[in-house]
């Protein structure tokens, strides 16, 4: 859960920009306050044979009166299954510590080494204010925290929004804080120390142990992010809405994750030993995002690109689209399509060779290396009386690893190293 909870900082600001341009930039104010708004949604996501995710949302807003709007949300999931471990298959059966040090567990030949123990409930709560704060001038801020078994978030988040030229123009700027505290299962392991793994040669429990624990370090383990997000949003005609975004994120502490592992093989292509990975403890990135609406007669486009970039060396593109399209009844289709690329990581290695020298950092982590993925889907809706909503999506997500340009040595080359992940997506949503 490293990485995702990585993007709290970016959801932070999100709901603050979403808070202020949520509002129709040519809808004239009013002045009496809303009942409370509900938007509901049950998530469903597996991968196939790995993670499998249940996630419940609730949202509620509430406009108080001249625009003094409250939004809070709460989400709650499960995640079970296996991810992969970074380690590399091979044409023998391996045997791997668990994270805990706490038994065993073994992958059959050939097979990609999946971590079992990947398993996590979470709960996370965020609340958001927006207000006028002087003529054509509205601020927001909110807060967000998020609780799971081995990682504790919390964030703040504040935002400026000033309309001109009509209200037809809009120029934001926010700014998120986020401080995350980090407790490994078995402690956070010493970056690049070898697996301690008990195939006999320990004389007793208590001497395994200590070898374990001769390679965790006992210190606390956070990080804090910084997030700074510029935006334009310009109303080209009646119909056509757009939006121009600038972020910049700046990470520094604890970015390894902990349960990930690397593999050291020979010039057969044999593994001699395993590592714990051990990433850069900065990262500074950068993103440019732009997205276009269109309402036409038949229903409304949505299409966006992003461009990000950061200091690893990882630069990536996303295009996103959706089609919204008007049925009969008040009801609607939706197609989605989704591309997404990235480069990896300059200390990004699927394995390491046995006798070169030991870099200072170093992942195998598929998802810091080269990749696309692609997400088709279709989601079908229908407006109902007193504002009303329900929806029901499904689409098909799959990712793709690459090889950058790394030579693999004999029995490497017989297997699958870069697997391709497969997942369904399914979502129920209700909105009151």
């Amino acid at each position: 859960m490293q990485l995702n909870n990585t993007k709290n900082i970016s959801i932070s600001l999100a709901a603050a920009a979403c808070a202020l341009l949520n509002t129709p930039v040519q809808a004239e104010e009013e002045s009496q306050a809303d009942d409370w708004k509900f938007d509901t949604a049950i998530l469903y996501y597996g991968e196939t044979d790995r993670v499998q995710l249940a996630e419940g949302v609730l949202n509620a807003k509430k406009d108080f009166g001249e625009q003094h709007i409250f939004n809070g949300k709460i989400a709650a999931d499960t995640l079970t299954g296996a991810s992969a471990s970074g380690a590399v298959a091979q044409p023998s059966a391996q045997t791997f510590t668990r994270p805990s040090g706490n038994g065993q567990y073994a992958i059959s030949p050939g097979e990609t080494p999946l971590d079992d123990t990947f398993k996590d409930t979470r709960v996370q709560l965020s609340a958001q204010w927006t207000q006028p704060l002087w003529e054509n001038v509205t601020g927001s801020t909110g807060g967000n925290l998020s609780k799971e078994y081995d990682y504790f978030s919390l964030g703040v988040n504040g935002s400026l929004a000033w309309d001109f030229n009509q209200k037809n123009t809009t120029v934001s700027g926010g700014l998120a804080y986020q401080f995350d505290s980090i407790d490994p299962v078995g402690e956070a392991p010493v970056g690049l120390s070898s697996m301690v793994i008990n195939s006999g040669q320990f004389s007793d429990d208590s001497a395994f142990e200590q070898a374990f624990n001769a390679t965790r370090t006992t210190d606390g383990k956070d990080k804090s992010t910084v997030d700074l997000l510029l935006g334009v949003t310009q109303v080209i005609s009646r119909r056509m809405l757009m939006q121009f975004n600038y972020s910049y994120s700046v990470a520094d502490g604890y970015l390894t994750d902990p349960y990930k592992l690397l593999s050291v093989v020979n010039s057969e292509g044999m593994t001699q030993d395993i590592l714990h990975e051990n990433r850069p403890d900065k990262r500074t990135k950068q993103s440019f995002y732009w997205q276009t609406k269109y309402a036409s007669d038949y229903g409304i486009a949505d299409v966006s690109y992003r461009y990000a970039t950061d200091d690893w060396d990882i630069h990536s593109h996303t295009l996103d689209s959706r089609f919204r399209v008007k049925l009969s009844g008040n009801s609607y289709l939706q197609p989605h399509f989704r591309y997404y690329q990235q480069s990896a990581a300059n200390f990004y290695q699927p394995f390491l060779i046995e006798g070169s020298l030991l870099p200072s950092v170093a992942s195998a982590d598929y998802r810091l290396g080269e990749m696309t993925a692609f997400t088709v889907g279709l989601k079908y809706g229908q407006i109902l009386d007193d504002g009303r909503e329900w929806a029901v999506r499904v689409e098909y997500y799959q990712q793709s690893p690459k090889n950058s340009g790394f030579n693999e040595p004999g029995a490497l080359q017989d297997l699958d190293l870069y697997p391709s992940v497969d997942a369904v997506i399914a979502q129920v949503s209700y909105s009151f």
